[in-house]
């Protein structure tokens, strides 16, 4: 029953009704591809690079079949016809669409039979890369062992792929155990992914498959010399959702930050556009094994922890269901949440023990992602650290997992190497001093934590109820998540949305998930 006692049939009524609204969204899924889909298709299959002018093929292809055939066929036809047609090989046939020597849309479509059969190699080359980077990771923890407890996750977001080499090592030698590198500004709302090493990010860093290899390069060198696995986490969130998850299955990547409502949300991205394109991500990452992170922290930065606390809950239960629909493993869902509470609420800190033990309780296999207190930091760094350091308290008494430390100048500048470092030591002191001190204590009957872990399930269990009845895409349109208000027809990446057709394949996905169906 856990500490807090929650009504089982209580949580079990929540899943049926976030499994309702998922299988209603899934619905729409299955029915629709995106330009962002095709693209990562075509990177399964091998196209890579830029043009002379900067555009990568993968965009060159599908905007061709844009203007001058049928996005609801897929991409996979249009390439396997044009093989057969041509002999020539999938970059061959990319450089002579950029250079309009070739019309890939001018060659008889083929049976679906025969589209996997000429594809199938292209697409065993890269799932073959993936499977070794799974066991490569794999290798490193039968090695150096996994460690117990929270995992310290720091960022690093100097714009410079280098520099972020330099602060992620160092942040590895303090103790992190997770390294995320922040994107560049902007980039979610890039239709496109950028090419190579790049050095002149603004509060962030380029997601390139290049910048990618740099920085796992770099931790598996610091990793061998501190005789541990070092993971690595970027964004498969924006415009450009799977293609972001292909590179980061291909370039074994950790961590995933995964949330369809994130982008909806807080960066006004189509909704149709994005549950499409979350939905191959999600299959790229768990055929991947590569944990994705939730965006539900994101609410309370806009509300009211106290009062929306329900809706955090109520997202987690939907992501579940939207990632196991994607055949992504508990194990594998860092589900997201925060330590937001205003400072000056009397017994906040009691609040926060029970939002955190309660997420940890009815999501007992998942990795949760807990986040540090931003919203109510000041510039005040001293009152900063110990919010810091109750949040901290929280995370080892409530066993949360994937723990985003906070830093002191949190409103003041992006944190200097020394800040992260005392990040780290405030977490290692807090986590081996408190060790066990979750396993020491109890929660009375009727008492706050228990009463208030009650009450955001019971709410959590209405909304639910209420989203189930009008759908997710209403329940956008009404603004009941952070109190954002999104149109299913506004926001960027609409045009980029097509019904499939009849003769519609995508043999990457159907691939993949026949394999991760055969793992069950």
């Amino acid at each position: 029953m856990g500490k807090l006692n929650l009504d089982k049939n209580t949580i079990k009524e929540a899943r049926q009704f976030a499994l309702k609204i998922a299988k209603d969204t899934q619905e729409f899924i299955d029915k629709n591809t995106t330009v962002s889909v095709e693209r990562t298709v075509c990177r399964f299959l091998g196209v890579d690079g830029v043009n002379e002018y900067d555009v990568p093929y993968p965009n060159i292809l599908i905007d061709h079949i844009v203007k001058y055939g049928d996005l609801g066929i897929g991409i996979s036809n249009y390439l396997a016809s044009t093989i057969k047609a041509t002999n020539l090989g999938i970059l061959e046939i990319a450089y002579a669409v950029s250079n309009k020597e070739i019309d890939i849309t001018s060659y008889p479509l083929l049976e679906s039979s025969e589209v996997k059969d000429i594809l199938a190699p292209f697409i065993s080359e890269s799932l073959f890369k993936i499977k070794e980077h799974k066991s490569k990771r794999d290798s490193y923890y039968d090695k150096y062992g996994q460690k117990d407890g929270p995992l310290l996750y720091v960022i690093v977001a100097t714009g410079n792929i280098y520099e972020d080499v330099t602060q992620a090592k160092a942040a590895a030698k303090a103790g992190a155990d997770i390294v995320a590198v922040i994107r560049t500004t902007g980039q979610s709302l890039l239709d496109f992914v950028p090419y190579g090493p790049t050095t002149e990010g603004f509060g962030g860093t380029y997601a390139t498959q290049e910048n990618f290899k740099i920085m796992r390069n770099a931790l598996d060198e610091v990793g061998e010399e501190l005789g541990r696995y070092i993971m690595l986490v970027n964004y498969a969130s924006g415009l450009c959702m799977p293609e972001i998850a292909a590179m980061g299955a291909l370039e074994r990547l950790d961590m995933m930050l995964n949330d369809s409502l994130y982008g909806i949300l807080f960066r006004d991205i189509n909704m149709q556009r994005t549950f499409v394109d979350q939905y191959f991500s999600r299959v790229i990452n768990a055929y991947a094994g590569i944990i994705i992170n939730t965006g539900e922290d994101n609410y309370l930065t806009t509300s009211d922890a106290v009062t929306e606390a329900h809706t955090v809950l109520a997202s987690q239960f939907i992501n579940e269901q939207f990632a196991l629909f994607a055949h992504m493993k508990e194990e594998l869902q860092g589900l997201g949440h925060a330590f937001e509470i205003n400072p000056e609420v009397e017994n906040g800190f009691l609040l926060e023990i029970s939002q955190a033990l309660m997420a940890r309780e009815i999501f007992p296999k998942a990795p949760l992602k807990y986040m540090p207190p931003t919203k109510h930091m000041t510039g005040n760094i001293f009152k900063g650290y110990v919010q810091n350091t109750l949040f901290n308290i929280v995370t080892i008494t409530t066993n949360q997992k994937i723990h985003l430390l906070g830093m002191l100048t949190e409103a003041v500048h992006t944190p200097f190497m020394s800040d992260r470092y005392l990040a780290i030591e405030n977490a290692r002191y807090i986590n081996h001093t408190m060790k066990n001190f979750g396993d020491e204590i109890e929660f009375k009957e009727d008492g706050i934590v228990k009463l208030r872990a009650k009450k955001v399930l019971n709410d959590s269990l209405n909304l639910l109820k209420e989203i189930a009845d009008i759908g997710i895409f209403n329940t956008i349109e009404r603004g009941i998540f952070a109190g954002i208000k999104r149109p299913i027809n506004g926001g960027k990446g609409l045009k980029g949305v097509k019904e499939k057709s009849g003769i519609y394949i995508n043999p990457v996905l159907d691939q993949m998930e026949k394999e991760l169906k055969e793992e069950k």
